[in-house]
């Protein structure tokens, strides 16, 4: 029986790149698979369709979001940005 409980998918890449990357690659694909709300149905249906392209599965409205969940998370106001001015 294989052992992937807590690596989950990122098991396939065995002992290799280091355990930080393997932790980020794992966030990033559990981002990626989830099932998430449509904006038109309100159904828990959307899915990822292509780079930052999203389908609802009920509903068949495609859109663009981000690469790897249908929304940008944007900075709250007043927050400071990278510039620092």
């Amino acid at each position: 029986m294989p052992r992937t409980k807590k690596v989950g998918s990122t098991g396939r890449l065995g002992p290799r790149y280091g355990t930080k990357v393997r932790k980020q690659v794992l966030e990033v694909e559990r981002k990626l698979r989830r099932s998430y709300t449509c904006p038109s149905c309100s159904a828990d249906k959307v899915r990822r369709v292509g780079g930052s392209i999203w389908q609802c599965r009920r509903c068949g409205v495609k859109f663009a979001g981000a690469a790897y969940s249908p929304s940008v998370l944007a900075a709250p106001a007043g927050a400071p940005t990278k510039g620092g001015r």
